[in-house]
């Protein structure tokens, strides 16, 4: 009877991670789907968009997701994970329809900022509940896995839209179809969680404890395990009750000042390094480099499969790699494979190899990228603050990170216009070699580091500068 209870446990666990992560498979293919439908919906005959038009309906998913990323944790935070979630799957499902038959440019913007608000709104609520849901030992690949939906729903919106193309091309409304293909994953999203439990944790916050102690004996293999974990929950949370959570007002003190200042700064550079370049604008990359726009949607499915490659090999290296390095060489990797692009399409405009070279260029910089930097930037934020100033810390640098991504998303299309491929992407190489001389200066390495002793660190390396500052104003 235990075997058969455990093999349950197991089972259920697994069908929550699974119905959950459809919010991350959501998040993947909204944002990436407009990959392939901006050639055919700035058709004139469509919406004719000019560039700037097309970086408003490619960005305005990103500054919903800002919001939507900031206000999503109090939400869940007052309503509870599980019913922010079908929440979430409602405005999903609504915002879809509403691009599926947007009649003009504004309204489509407008139903990307709703979709965005979704979006940001998943990025922090499904990590949670997943964490919350999750066994200590099993936590970190659980969580992980959101991450390996969103690059599975971003390769499917390639897919998808490759399909779509070749068979329905000649229709100038197929954009339609490929936006409206994001109504399946909300259905189940949302008729899924009607289903599922409310994570443990919230409700023990809400003074639900039996309710809590019903859904741990769900989800974990032995009784007495639940218990303990409980009594751990309960702890925890008494101990975050009377722990005095950190201000803006923290901010003058230098070390809290410097790790905020270096989470920022990590955020900022896994979007400045040129990603959301290829995942929202590959297919316009690829068209300019030679291809047809149905050939370029085709080869564009090879950088989803990359990614998704990438992602899981990401998972492996990270268990004995140090974090620092993975970094660098990450960033290395991005900017080498961006400066390659630049000199391709400069040195070998017209020519008909540029296609294949830009697509196999793309191909490596995506494999740096989900291999190694953007995983990597994810974790560190995770571990580099302290319980204290997590809160303030992860909401300052993930809110810089969306408002960035939507500036990128914004500008990337009249850049491109504009300058060119060649100088466009020369840009992004100029960024990539300052975004690594800021790693190699601030970021610290935490592999195999507790909190207090990354914390420790920090308050030690801010003590020799405040001693040199106050000897500096005693002399003045």
């Amino acid at each position: 009877m235990e075997g058969h209870d455990a093999a349950q446990s197991r089972a259920f666990l697994t069908k929550v991670m699974v119905i959950s992560t459809f919010g991350g498979l959501l998040f993947g293919y909204d944002t990436g789907v407009i990959n392939g439908a901006l050639p055919f919906m700035s058709r004139p005959d469509q919406l004719n968009l000019d560039a700037l038009g097309e970086g408003m309906v490619a960005s305005a998913i990103l500054l919903g997701a800002a919001i939507g990323a900031v206000a999503g944790g109090r939400v869940s935070d007052a309503a509870g994970r599980r019913k922010t979630i079908i929440a979430l799957a409602v405005i999903f499902f609504v915002a879809t329809l509403g691009c599926t038959f947007s009649p003009n440019m504004w309204t489509l913007i407008g139903c990307r900022f709703a979709l965005g608000l979704a979006v940001g709104g998943a990025s922090v609520t499904v990590p949670t509940y997943l964490a919350e849901m999750a066994p200590a030992d099993r936590r970190g690949r659980i969580v992980t896995q959101n991450e390996l939906m969103i690059v599975i729903g971003q390769f499917l919106a390639y897919v998808i839209n490759a399909f779509l193309a070749i068979n329905f091309g000649d229709s100038g409304s197929v954009w339609r179809y490929m936006l409206f293909m994001a109504i399946f994953p909300a259905v189940v999203l949302f008729f899924g969680m009607m289903h599922m439990p409310e994570s443990p944790r919230w409700l023990v916050v809400k003074g639900k404890v039996s309710a809590a102690l019903d859904v741990l004996y769900r989800v974990r293999e032995e009784r007495k395990l639940a218990i303990v974990e409980l009594n751990g929950i309960k702890d925890n949370i008494d101990a975050e009750r009377q722990m005095q959570k950190a201000t803006f007002k923290d901010l003058r003190t230098p070390w809290i000042r410097r790790l905020v200042f270096i989470g920022i700064g990590l955020a900022a550079c896994n979007q400045l390094s040129g990603i959301n370049i290829i995942m929202y604008y590959g297919s316009q990359v690829l068209e300019k480099s030679g291809f047809s726009t149905q050939a370029a949607l085709i080869a564009n499915t090879l950088n989803g499969l990359t990614a998704v490659v990438a992602i899981l090999l990401s998972m492996w290296i990270m268990g004995f790699a140090r974090r620092k390095r993975m970094l660098l060489i990450g960033f290395a990797g991005t900017t080498t494979s961006l400066f390659l692009m630049s000199m391709s399409a400069h040195y070998l405009a017209g020519s008909p190899y540029l296609p294949y070279i830009i697509l196999a260029l793309i191909v490596c910089f995506l494999l740096f990228m989900q291999g190694s930097l953007g995983p990597v930037v994810w974790l560190l934020l995770s571990e580099i603050y302290p319980q204290r100033l997590r809160g303030m810390g992860m909401g300052l640098a993930v809110f810089c990170l969306w408002i960035i991504n939507f500036l990128i998303g914004l500008t990337f299309p009249v850049l491109l216009d504009a300058a060119g491929m060649d100088m466009t992407f020369m840009v992004f190489v100029g960024i990539g070699i300052i975004c690594f001389l800021f790693i190699l200066k601030f970021c610290p390495e935490t592999k195999g580091r507790s909190l207090e002793e990354i914390e420790q660190q920090f308050r030690s390396e801010a003590a020799p500068n405040v001693a040199t500052q106050k000897t500096i104003q005693h002399l003045l």
